[in-house]
């Protein structure tokens, strides 16, 4: 590739492998940014629009976005917390969910993060920890330390004073889970998803130090620069509403409309359409996906006929 060709693209990071590399294809084809990837190349040119993905590890889009390298990308919230990174977030993408929880072996009898103090903790986010604990150990609880990491504040001189890092951050990237069982650590710091493997290296968590969900990020100096950016957030967001809604389509009489309304009210309202018998009407709605086969149910109660649900691929709603 000729490096040239990236001259007047917008940069859009991507994370180019793990647990968000999926959805964010998905969010790619949904906001119609078409692109053909080489092997083992981590740049890809858009064909349709004036863009340049860049596939990079998601732990570095958040410091790659902030020190302007990249323009806009996707990585998790507790990636950004951990890089430190001063970035804009766009949007919740509402993927990648999962906690950031001090985790102990069920055995242990210790019972909250303060018990840890002083202790050995492992941990593949050394900076989020070592901050959380510092906090800790200048007085703070632990609502109060965990505050400081959402909010990217940092400790007073006076509380940074009391803070003696007496507890012993290791930093282990993968496989964190084993540390206690191996006798490397008294607790762990790592994320949960499911809690399978939580369960599974007999660990409990004690604490939840922030919650995090794939967002979408720009370099603050950058959102006002480039109009892009604003059209490529209006469809995004327009693919994960599409993901969360189906379009309901039915035949309802007309004295039993008011009641179907009510069990599809739309976003807005829902769109009536006579029929050629005039005591019927055609009703369509946007209805939540996950209450659909509910609606269905209801809407056949009172006597709807021909319920068909379709899929939407990407819309604009109003909140």
């Amino acid at each position: 590739m000729d490096f040239s060709d990236l001259n007047d693209r917008l940069l859009f990071a991507i994370p180019k492998k793990g647990r968000l590399h999926e959805h964010c294809l998905t969010l790619l084809k949904g906001a119609d940014i078409q692109f053909h990837r080489r092997n083992r190349l981590d740049i890809a040119l858009s064909t349709n629009h004036p863009i340049a993905l860049v596939f990079l590890p998601a732990a570095d889009i958040g410091t790659f976005v902030g020190e302007g390298n990249v323009d806009i990308g996707i990585t998790g919230q507790d990636m950004v917390v951990e890089s430190r990174a001063n970035v804009e977030e766009l949007l919740q993408l509402g993927f990648g969910k999962c906690n950031l929880c001090v985790q102990v072996p069920i055995s242990s009898p210790v019972k909250s993060a303060r018990d840890l103090v002083g202790k050995r903790i492992v941990t593949s986010f050394e900076s989020v920890v070592r901050r959380y604990f510092d906090a800790l150990e200048s007085g703070l609880d632990e609502q109060a330390a965990a505050a400081l990491l959402k909010g990217g504040a940092k400790l007073a001189d006076g509380e940074r004073s009391k803070a003696t890092s007496k507890t012993t951050i290791n930093y282990i990237n993968g496989s964190v889970e084993a540390a206690c069982a191996l006798g490397l650590a008294d607790g762990i710091v790592d994320l949960v998803e499911s809690g399978e493997t939580m369960r599974e290296a007999k660990l409990h968590a004690i604490t939840t130090l922030l919650t995090s969900q794939a967002v979408l990020i720009c370099n603050p100096k950058k959102r006002s620069t480039n109009p892009l950016i604003e059209t490529l957030m209006r469809r995004i967001q327009g693919v994960i509403a599409a993901q969360k809604f189906v379009l309901c389509n039915y035949n309802i009489s007309r004295e039993r409309l008011r009641e179907a309304v009510r069990i599809t009210p739309g976003k807005k309202a829902p769109t009536i359409s006579p029929l050629e018998n005039s005591d019927w009407v055609a009703v369509s709605s946007m209805v939540l996906k996950d209450q659909v086969a509910d609606i269905m149910d209801r809407l056949e109660a009172i006597g709807a006929t021909d319920i068909l649900v379709f899929q939407i691929h990407n819309c604009r709603v109003v909140s």
